[in-house]
């Protein structure tokens, strides 16, 4: 089964918690995601549960930890255990950051931003071509929130995305939350910044909650914090966004405060009734 394939089905991130819940009864969901450095272990609850899920539904995996944009080389230890997860489970998708975490042999818990330029973009597409040779498939490549912008920048994010599917053949994943939360904190238009995203290669995308506060000038700060539900506003976008590609498989994020099921199986079938009347307008 190909990415494509979930297209109309929306998603969630799996929280063990939540285990019990899932397998009591078939759910409204296509497929789970996790992250692939919780199941970097040989066995144990987490393998029995993911096992057991992967019976009944399509996953996806989300890395955190490779540092695609880091200065210095892949850690070649991480991307082995990363196949071994891959290879065992078989996922509909592999997705990374566009970011760097690590520093020597210092591994930062944040997804940090990055310069785009000529060089970052040389780099960026080496690690990600070395990424999609070591699991032998294809990577997405998700674009980031950020808080900040750099003067030595020379590429739009777009333009950067663009030209790194040309080099790597990588797909992306278009996180929607974080297209709102940048835009704010930029203050840039979120629907001009979708305009020229290369849609053409987005082959998962992302919805979750972000926290509201004020800088120390009283503009407003978005935080990418994942701790509560999907705004208005992002929804708005996804339904904009959705109506214009058709459906994408769309995977709602909870990773902080996270609440009972019942909560966030609402919020993927919110996700999926956007995808059906999506499905509905192009087969009218």
């Amino acid at each position: 089964m190909k990415p494509s394939a979930l297209a109309g089905r929306p998603g969630v991130g799996f929280k063990p918690e939540h285990f019990a819940s899932i397998i009591a009864a078939r759910q409204p969901v296509g497929f789970f995601e996790v992250h692939a450095e919780n199941y970097m272990g040989d066995g144990g609850p987490p393998h029995a549960q993911l096992g057991k899920l992967r019976e009944d539904y399509a996953l996806s995996i989300h890395g955190v930890g490779l540092s695609i944009g880091s200065m210095q080389p892949l850690d070649t230890d991480h991307l082995r255990r990363l196949k071994t997860v891959c290879d065992r489970y078989e996922p509909e998708s592999f997705s990374e950051h566009l970011a760097w975490s690590s520093h020597d042999t210092v591994f930062l818990n944040d997804l940090l931003p990055l310069p785009y330029t000529r060089e970052t973009l040389s780099r960026v597409s080496d690690h990600i071509s070395q990424v999609q040779d070591v699991l032998q498939r294809q990577m997405l490549l998700e674009n980031p929130a950020t808080y900040l912008l750099f003067a030595e920048s020379t590429l739009e994010e777009t333009e950067f995305l663009s030209e790194i599917v040309k080099r790597t053949g990588c797909g992306l994943l278009l996180d929607v939350n974080n297209v709102f939360v940048a835009a704010t904190n930029h203050n840039i238009d979120p629907r001009a910044y979708l305009s020229r995203f290369p849609v053409q290669s987005v082959r998962e995308i992302h919805l979750s909650g972000h926290s509201e506060t004020v800088d120390d000038d009283g503009a407003p700060l978005l935080i990418d914090s994942h701790d509560t539900p999907v705004k208005d506003p992002v929804w708005a976008l996804y339904e904009e966004l959705i109506a214009r590609t058709g459906p994408i498989a769309s995977l709602v994020e909870w990773d902080n405060d996270v609440p009972n099921w019942r909560i966030l199986r609402a919020e993927a079938e919110a996700a999926g009734e956007i995808l059906t009347r999506a499905a509905k307008r192009r087969a009218a």
